[in-house]
């Protein structure tokens, strides 16, 4: 699986300037992370499943990005990051596509990544009508504690409403998580740095990490098309200061390990299946 690498390269990198002139890897009033987060997703879900890459190659399914759906029962709406849906419509040429938001995006990619990715089926982002899968993507990077019960609503109502438009959906909720002693946040250095030093926020870690891991495993988990829940869900854990320094992909716990739920390939494989033999008939 490549997606967790993929994320990791393109936060070395820092985004553009804040309205402060400062320059973020992570930037929490930002999408960037969640954008590129759910792309891996997409690029891991199109390399693993033979049956989506097929449909995609077919044209039976198109890419939503930041796509709104509503709750059938309930009117309430909410806004996925990535959506893999059936298309309304023909199929726009020379818009934007899986291929096109790596490129508008600017994830770097490895030459194996890239020989990949060129082997896949460009998927157009379009009009979505039937929701086949539902990306969320969230991050606690700093303040995991304070944090917890935020992320773990956020992503509640995600899986809820997604269900609630459509059971057959599979909602896919993606958590990133940074293991890091220290962070400098864009929120708590809100002015002008000038050339100062940021100011640093001290974790207590792992314990922080873990206080996150043990709320994400909270959330509710559904099997098949009944019932409460997530599909799947996939913890990916950073290890970054958030001040230029190099962004790893930590693997040893309290990481997820591997054949555990929340570990990202078990998740992919287990989506991948999941597509199979759901959507096979479409």
């Amino acid at each position: 699986m490549h997606g967790p690498q993929i994320l990791a390269r393109f936060l070395e990198v820092p985004a553009d300037p804040d309205r402060y002139g400062n320059v973020w890897q992570y930037n929490s009033r930002s999408d960037r992370h969640s954008q590129v987060g759910c792309w891996g997703v997409a690029f891991d879900l199109l390399s693993t499943s033979a049956l989506l890459a097929r449909h995609a190659r077919e044209g039976k399914v198109v890419l939503g990005v930041n796509h709104s759906m509503r709750d059938w029962g309930t009117n309430r709406e909410k806004k996925l990051d990535l959506v893999v849906a059936r298309p309304v419509g023909p199929l726009p040429t020379g818009h934007r596509s899986l291929r096109s938001l790596a490129a508008s995006n600017h994830i770097p990619l490895t030459d194996a990544e890239l020989a990949l990715l060129a082997g896949l089926p460009d998927v157009p982002v379009a009009p979505v009508g039937a929701v086949l899968i539902a990306l969320e993507a969230k991050a606690a990077m700093t303040a995991h504690v304070k944090a917890r019960p935020r992320i773990y609503d956020e992503l509640n109502s995600s899986h809820l409403c997604v269900h609630g438009a459509s059971a057959q959906a599979l909602a896919i909720g993606y958590v990133q998580i940074n293991v890091a002693d220290q962070f400098a946040s864009s929120v708590t250095n809100n002015r002008p740095l000038d050339g100062a030093p940021p100011i640093v926020t001290q974790h207590r870690q792992p314990a922080d990490a873990i206080r996150m891991l043990e709320k994400i495993a909270e959330l509710p988990r559904r099997q098949g098309t009944t019932g409460t829940g997530f599909d799947g869900i996939g913890v990916t854990v950073l290890d970054f200061s958030n001040m230029g320094g190099p962004v790893n992909v930590v693997s040893r716990p309290p990481a997820p390990q591997p054949g555990e739920p929340f570990h990202y390939d078990s998740m992919i494989v287990r989506m991948a299946n999941e597509y199979d033999s759901r959507f096979h008939s479409i």
